[in-house]
């Protein structure tokens, strides 16, 4: 681990820069033992960057940090539907890309990755309040306001603000796998994964009476992995029909209920992988899928690999 280079992440503050936008990824991937990351907070040129919300930011690098970037990120920033950033920095922007570097927009910062082309054929999302004028501004982009961030490997964007922290702990699972993720979420005091999407989060005429009803029947079900859980149990639990709770609790998730109790057995499957010397039947018995064939059969499904090489990339010796 020590001769490994560092994961480069760059931070590009654009005028208007939201300050939760900018903190989050500069946050998240800030050094330390248990994150193998460097971070450079950049701007169109060094020195200082007016942002929003009456704050500004020295910053103390230029494009050149988009340079040097493995990942950047794209914080939102205010009124994005007026003008583009400079040339200079879609540019840059555009050779980081070329080069091999993720893109990563947060909220609004979808704008300026829009105003590159990158986006154009590609699914994508922002704020649900600029989702509209994004749309409208860049035609070919296949927005989806209803997701809280969108993966399309090279380019990734997130809807608000709090949704560029799930967007970060996404990278860093793929990165560094879910005991690495959940450990950075545990220190953020956020949730390690939330499924939902911001639809939850658009403004309703009628409160939503059953939101806190169904958020403790998942923890509950978290807690019971190993058990047997059926829908009825489900319901049970939360004290509505089967029907109205598995209408209510795919609106709220985007997943039937028994599609997110195999996701979250897969999840924790794969940190006991990660974290143990159980074998594939053990954890299988740990995470209630009975047996290691069946584990295998919806990790593949799920991930697009095997437990055997999840476990190969993502244990590391000391």
């Amino acid at each position: 681990m020590s001769s490994t280079r560092l994961n480069r992440v760059a931070v590009l503050v654009l005028e208007g820069a939201k300050p939760l936008d900018v903190g989050i990824p500069a946050q998240v991937f800030t050094t330390r033992a248990s994150m193998p990351y460097e971070v450079r907070v950049c701007g169109a040129a060094p020195g200082l960057v007016t942002g929003g919300d009456g704050l500004s930011y020295h910053v103390n690098h230029g494009l050149d940090a988009l340079a040097w970037a493995d990942i950047v990120f794209v914080p939102g920033y205010r009124f994005p539907d007026r003008d583009d950033p400079p040339q200079a920095v879609l540019a840059a922007l555009t050779a980081a890309h070329e080069r091999g570097a993720r893109l990563a927009a947060i909220s609004t910062g979808a704008f300026a990755l829009a105003a590159t082309g990158l986006l154009d054929g590609k699914r994508a999302t922002t704020h649900w309040h600029y989702a509209r004028a994004l749309a409208a501004k860049h035609p070919r982009i296949r927005l989806d306001e209803n997701v809280l961030f969108v993966d399309e490997g090279s380019v990734l964007t997130s809807a608000g603000a709090a949704s560029g922290i799930d967007l970060c702990l996404h990278i860093l699972r793929g990165d560094l796998g879910v005991a690495a993720s959940n450990h950075a979420a545990r220190r953020l005091v956020a949730a390690p994964y939330r499924s939902g999407g911001q639809a939850q989060y658009l403004p309703r005429s009628v409160p939503e009476p059953l939101g806190e009803r169904f958020a403790a029947t998942r923890e509950w079900a978290l807690r019971r992995l190993a058990e047997p859980l059926t829908l009825e149990a489900l319901a049970e639990h939360a004290a509505v029909s089967s029907r109205t709770f598995s209408r209510r609790f795919a609106d709220d998730t985007g997943y039937t209920p028994m599609q997110w109790i195999m996701r979250a057995r897969i999840d924790r499957a794969r940190e006991l992988l990660e974290r143990s010397e159980r074998s594939v039947e053990q954890i299988a018995a740990d995470v209630g899928l009975g047996t290691g064939a069946n584990l295998r059969l919806h990790f593949q499904r799920i991930l697009g690999t095997t437990p055997t090489e999840y476990r190969r990339t993502f244990t590391r010796g000391e």
